[in-house]
C-alpha cells in the first residue's frame, strides 16, 4: 500500500514546474511504482495558454477548481472546462488549455509517466522508461 500526500510531494523531484512556466504538477503515482498509470494533481496558470499534443499517452482529465477554455486545436472545437468536469483525450488530440483562473486537475495517463517529461517544441511528452 502506498500513501502519499501533496505536502510530501511539494519540493521533491515529483514536483514539476515546466520550463514554459505555465504549469507545475505533483506527480503522485509514477512508472516506478509499476501499477499500469500516473497520477498527476497538475495546476494552470490563469492567463497562459499551453498547447499540447499526448502523441505517446492517453490522458483523461478532471477538473477540481477554476476554469478553462480547452480547444481541440485539430477541429477548432472549444469546450468551457469547469469543476466536475472531465475530459480524455482518447485520440491524442492536440489541444490548447487558456485558464482564465487558476486551473487546477486530476490526471491520469497511460501508458504511466516517469516523472521527468516536459512538452517538448511540439507539446508532446517523450515515452521515457523506467530503468529496470
Amino acid at each position: 500500500m502506498i500513501v502519499r500526500s501533496f505536502k510530501d510531494i511539494e519540493g521533491t523531484d515529483r514536483h514539476v514546474k515546466a520550463a514554459s512556466g505555465t504549469w507545475e504538477s505533483k506527480r503522485i503515482v509514477l512508472a516506478k511504482e509499476k501499477v499500469g498509470f500516473s497520477l498527476h494533481e497538475t495546476v494552470l496558470y490563469a492567463g497562459t495558454e499551453t498547447s499540447m499534443w499526448y502523441a505517446n499517452h492517453i490522458e483523461a482529465v478532471l477538473c477540481t477548481e477554476g476554469e478553462a477554455e480547452l480547444t481541440n486545436d485539430e477541429t477548432g472545437e472549444t469546450h468551457w472546462i469547469s469543476p466536475g468536469t472531465m475530459y480524455l483525450l482518447d485520440g491524442h488530440e492536440r489541444h490548447t488549455m487558456r485558464p482564465k483562473t487558476d486551473f487546477r486537475c486530476v490526471c491520469v495517463f497511460n501508458p504511466p509517466v516517469t516523472g521527468r517529461e516536459d512538452h517538448d517544441e511540439n507539446g508532446v511528452y517523450p515515452l521515457l522508461t523506467e530503468e529496470v
